[in-house]
């Protein structure tokens, strides 16, 4: 008897551990660097299984859970279009940490395409005596350089994962404060829980997975932030011409594609233009 409580005992731990535990961060970014006062914020979450972690947008996962609803209802996107707005969000990405591969590897869509790449940069931190408390937490504070800004982590060793949001990783427990020297960018944990498994987080819309060399992802980046329309029309399949007009459903249907197509144009320069101040500046 006392073997098979102890066999027990041990699946019970074993379960326990092979559990994901997800992570709630709160996002602050000045993603416009002529407009400081406005500020976004949004969570995100920070997902770890023993053999793997992803980060992403919690609107992201909303939004797949919407219009899976949608599809197995036998609704359309029309049906979930209010629905699908107002969980718009400013974490287009998602960055995936193989813990046994020690990589890490980060995707974001630009246009049509998702662009994946594996990060080559390492961090190197500098872990400091300053100790302090960050809600339950007693933290210590470390810092490093990173893509262009000098980033300042608090990480506590009450959580024994060596990880933390976007692509931080290393320090010796979990980063429960993560933010950039100029104040544009912060990541906050609020708070965490179990989960099954985790998600999947799926390609949306049209388009293909292209894996480049973080290099070239840079280019193509720089390509849509110059001219997004062309960067978003390039490869898309066009629309049937029909009637006599030549516009899809007849008379008119040319000028109708026109208009959709200058209040595409209108409002990717706007986003593009309010999108200056990106999270890496090299």
């Amino acid at each position: 008897m006392k073997k098979i409580g102890i066999i027990a005992l041990m699946l019970v731990m074993q379960n326990m551990f092979a559990q994901t535990n997800r992570f709630v961060y709160q996002v602050t970014m000045k993603l416009d660097s002529t407009n400081r006062n406005d500020i976004k914020t949004e969570n995100a979450y920070l997902d770890i299984s023993p053999e793997k972690s992803l980060f992403y947008a919690e609107n992201r996962i909303k939004r797949d859970s919407v219009m899976s609803k949608a599809v197995q209802s036998g609704g359309g996107p029309k049906s979930v279009r209010s629905q699908m707005e107002s969980l718009k969000s400013n974490i287009n990405y998602t960055v995936e940490k193989d813990k046994k591969a020690l990589t890490t590897a980060y995707k974001d869509r630009l246009g049509r395409d998702t662009y994946l790449y594996e990060e080559d940069r390492p961090l190197n931190w500098k872990i400091l005596s300053e100790t302090t408390t960050i809600g339950e937490y007693k933290v210590q504070k470390a810092e490093t350089d990173f893509a262009g800004r000098k980033w300042t982590a608090w990480f506590t060793t009450d959580l024994p994962y060596q990880d933390g949001p976007y692509k931080f990783s290393g320090l010796p427990g979990l980063i429960v404060k993560v933010e950039d020297s100029k104040g544009d960018y912060s990541f906050d944990l609020m708070k965490n829980y179990k989960i099954a498994e985790l998600p999947n987080i799926t390609q949306r819309g049209p388009g293909n997975i292209i894996k480049v060399k973080r290099k070239d992802y840079v280019k193509q980046q720089e390509k849509f932030r110059k001219d997004p329309v062309s960067f978003m029309t390039q490869g898309a399949p066009q629309p049937p011409r029909r009637g006599g007009d030549g516009g899809p459903g007849g008379p008119g249907g040319g000028a109708n594609q026109a208009e959709m197509r200058k209040r595409m144009e209108e409002r990717l320069k706007e986003e593009t233009k309010t999108n200056n101040n990106p999270i890496e500046l090299q």
